[in-house]
């Protein structure tokens, strides 16, 4: 079963461990559909290197005054998705 991710209505920055760079991409081209939504990915901050870690430290997700309910749903689905097939989402500090 899927956790609950709480997006904040303004920016909010998430993370799914070991996501390859290509997913995360597929992700946020996946959420930029959305009306409202705006999404960028973040480079892996880490000085060391892993081969299992991801090339990204994190998706942000921004909605603008025009998201409205329905969005923020299509946004949710679209993360559960992402979130079942991999890893789940866990918010980035």
């Amino acid at each position: 079963m899927t956790q609950q991710l709480v997006l904040e209505q303004g920016r909010s920055q998430i993370y799914s461990p070991g996501l390859p760079l290509a997913v995360y991409r597929e992700v946020a081209a996946h959420l930029r559909q959305v009306e409202g939504v705006n999404t960028g990915l973040l480079p892996q901050q880490s000085q060391k290197f892993d081969y299992n870690d991801s090339q990204i430290g994190a998706l942000w997700i921004e909605f603008s005054v025009v998201a409205d309910a329905a969005s923020r749903e299509q946004v949710e689905q679209i993360l559960a998705y992402y979130g079942d097939r991999y890893s789940p989402w866990e918010k980035f500090d």
